[in-house]
This record gives C-alpha cells, sequence and structure tokens, in this order.
C-alpha cells in the first residue's frame, strides 16, 4: 500500500510561483514513476507531468511545457511540482499519483495510487 499526501497549493497571483510537494509513505516508492494531475472547474482530469523513479527523465502536457518541472527526492519519498509563470487556467485540484510499473504514462487510468489533491487557485 502506497499512500500520497500533497501540499503546497494556495492562491497565487497570476504570473507568480508555487511548488507542490507529496510526500508518500510505503514500500517501493523509489520503484514507482511518478505524475501529476489536474482536474479544473468543470473539467476533465488531465494529466500535467511524469517522472521516472530515477528522476532523469520526464514529460509534460503542452500546457504547462516551459513553466512547470517535476522533480523526486527519493530519500524524503517526496516528488514535487514547480509551478512558474503561473496562469488563471491553471487553477484547479492537483492530484499526486503513483503508477506500479517500468515505464512513465500520461494515463489516468494506469496511475495505482492517488493523493486527496490541493487546490490551486490563481489569480488575474
Amino acid at each position: 500500500q502506497v499512500q500520497l499526501s500533497e501540499s503546497g497549493g494556495g492562491l497565487v497571483q497570476a504570473g507568480g510561483s508555487l511548488r507542490l510537494s507529496c510526500v508518500a509513505s510505503g514500500r517501493s516508492f523509489s520503484s514507482y514513476p511518478m505524475g501529476w494531475f489536474r482536474q479544473g472547474p468543470g473539467k476533465e482530469r488531465a494529466f500535467v507531468a511524469a517522472v521516472t523513479w530515477s528522476g532523469k527523465t520526464t514529460f509534460y502536457a503542452d500546457s504547462v511545457k516551459g513553466r512547470f518541472t517535476i522533480s523526486r527526492d527519493n530519500a524524503k519519498n517526496t516528488v514535487f511540482l514547480q509551478m512558474n509563470s503561473l496562469k488563471p487556467e491553471d487553477t484547479a485540484v492537483y492530484f499526486c499519483a503513483a503508477r506500479v510499473g517500468a515505464v512513465l504514462s500520461r494515463l489516468q487510468s494506469e496511475y495505482n495510487y492517488w493523493g486527496q489533491g490541493t487546490q490551486v487557485t490563481v489569480s488575474s
């Protein structure tokens, strides 16, 4: 079993930055690719970013590429999402997810564990 807990959300002005953190408890965290998803008002949950267990390979949704950075610190059982140049359209509940597998995925259905979500609100 893996439990994930997000933090770092809040209210920020457009152009500002936030760093989300996701702390994992349980075994084999270092073996799990990790991802961030988000769900905005009236929208489906969407892929944001993912990182391999080693932290050496990442990929991003086009909407956040160049602005967001995903990283992880396996010694601290933590994955991060650094969000810069935030836009109002980034407003969403952000979810951390872990996948039991060897490769990265953009698909929600391929992730096995989920956090409770943290609200990010970007004002114009």
